[in-house]
């Protein structure tokens, strides 16, 4: 049984601390509360059912570029058709 801390565990995901905080406050992620020279830390348990859920989970940040990047190019293509219109009406 391994535990990281929650910003290990941002790190090794690529996640944000924000965000693994809310999937441990919604009670995604098993932790345990340890006293280390006086204060409370907060560990993550990893385990495999939860590592693949989480896993599963994540977005790729390839694939929200590209998504991105497919809503610019519609946005572009509307663009050029109301200028090739304009046009069209303005020589005519």
């Amino acid at each position: 049984m391994e535990k990281l801390t929650i910003k290990a565990y941002a790190l090794k995901h690529k996640l944000s601390i924000f965000n693994v905080m809310k999937m441990v406050k919604s009670g995604k992620l098993k932790t345990i509360e340890a006293y280390e020279e006086g204060k409370e830390v907060r560990y993550i348990i990893l385990d495999d059912a939860t590592e693949e859920e989480v896993k599963a989970s994540i977005v790729p940040l390839k694939e929200r570029e590209s998504a991105t990047l497919r809503q610019e190019l519609q946005e572009l293509r509307r663009e050029v058709e109301a200028l090739k219109k304009r046009v069209e009406h303005l020589t005519h």
